[in-house]
């Protein structure tokens, strides 16, 4: 059965450019046929619904970074219809990068947003979400994340709460499955007939961290961003309940859609042996860790970045530098730009001495010659 679920996957996955109505490109990216993604920058958002399923008929997970909003209503309108509005929208969390439209496409759409109740606070101006941690994950992108919005948004009384059931508006044949850790009220959601899920933050197929991998949508499993994540121990729980549901496709809030059996080896790996992959070895969030586990994690990095070194010439890197710099500058506008939602970082922030050579400058170290690698400075800032 499964054999066969995966040839069939195999035929309709491949993350193709996914057909919008009159048969014509989409701006959004085939993952099944009524499954489709829109990569915003550093994070997906996912339409749920056949192409041409028209007005109401459809639903959006997540809402991408601010400034988003007329990219995607134009996906939206390229795959379903001229004038397509969903029948929801349903949130996997409230993080500054998956809600930065929600607000001017909720009252754009006149349509509900919905909620695991543990997130409510965040979506109704009432709290913030702990400071990010910039020490932990090592990479550029964990380095800004100092600067990301970590305030509420206020959608008053169109947030609703999921309903009790597990069942999700606008999605009938998915269920939502409590996934916390990266947030009290994340939520992952599930399609028992395909096995297809949408994980969210819970696990990402990309070193979220990382600016390259990031820039490259390097594709391998990996734990929740580890600067936004303040709850290891029900992290790894939530890892566990994902990986025990075997999924044959997942898609994630950062990186490529993964499927078949690449994806359930990496899952029930990191599932296994989640601390030693994917916890921090120190920082307010790291919790308890044997000094051995420790060190057998900065073990398997060292040689992960070795295998990495190798793989990628002096000449690629050097390569990748305007667009890491491209890539910097506009999280850093995103960031910049959705303030008003409410505050950033605090003063009481873990601070940190700064990102890893490989990641320095927005990637401009990168492929320097060896006795400027050290530098801390950088010749010019990306605008």
């Amino acid at each position: 059965m499964d054999r066969e679920l995966d040839q069939e996957l195999e035929r309709e996955v491949g993350a193709t450019p996914a057909q919008g109505r009159g048969g014509q490109q989409s701006a959004a990216t085939q993952v099944t046929t009524d499954l489709a993604y829109l990569r915003d920058r550093i994070v997906n958002l996912y339409f749920v619904g056949e192409a041409g399923a028209g007005d109401r008929h459809w639903t959006l997970v997540d809402a991408g970074l601010h400034g988003s909003a007329d990219r995607i209503v134009r996906a939206a309108e390229d795959r379903f219809g001229p004038g397509a509005r969903p029948a929801a929208i349903v949130l996997t969390h409230g993080h500054f990068d998956h809600v930065g439209a929600l607000e001017t496409l909720a009252e754009r759409w006149d349509v509900p947003v919905y909620a695991h109740e543990l997130e409510l606070p965040y979506l109704t101006g009432r709290a913030s979400y702990p400071p990010p941690d910039p020490t932990v994950g090592g990479g550029a992108m964990a380095f800004l994340s100092r600067t990301y919005p970590r305030g509420p948004v206020d959608l008053g009384s169109r947030v609703r709460t999921l309903p009790a059931d597990g069942a999700v508006p606008g999605m009938p044949g998915w269920r939502w499955i409590h996934t916390p850790g990266h947030t009290p009220g994340h939520v992952s959601f599930f399609r028992d007939a395909d096995r297809a899920l949408i994980a969210g933050d819970a696990f990402v197929t990309t070193k979220q961290e990382s600016a390259i991998a990031v820039l490259t949508q390097r594709q391998e499993v990996h734990g929740p961003p580890a600067y936004y994540t303040p709850d290891w121990d029900d992290a790894r729980e939530s890892v566990r309940r994902l990986a025990a549901l075997q999924p044959v496709i997942a898609a994630t809030g950062h990186g490529v859609p993964m499927r078949g059996e690449r994806l359930r080896r990496q899952l029930d790996d990191l599932a296994r042996d989640f601390d030693r992959l994917a916890r921090p070895a120190h920082g307010a969030a790291a919790g308890a860790r044997s000094p051995r586990a420790g060190a057998r994690r900065r073990a398997g990095a060292r040689r992960r970045g070795a295998r990495g070194a190798r793989a990628a010439p002096a000449r690629r890197r050097r390569g990748l530098r305007r667009p890491l710099r491209r890539l910097t500058s506009a999280v850093r506008r995103a960031a910049g730009s959705s303030r008003e939602t409410g505050p950033g970082p605090t003063a009481s922030s873990p601070s940190a001495p700064g990102p890893p050579a490989s990641d320095r400058c927005g990637g401009r170290a990168l492929g320097a010659p060896a006795h400027r690698r050290g530098r801390t400075t950088c010749p010019s800032r990306p605008s």
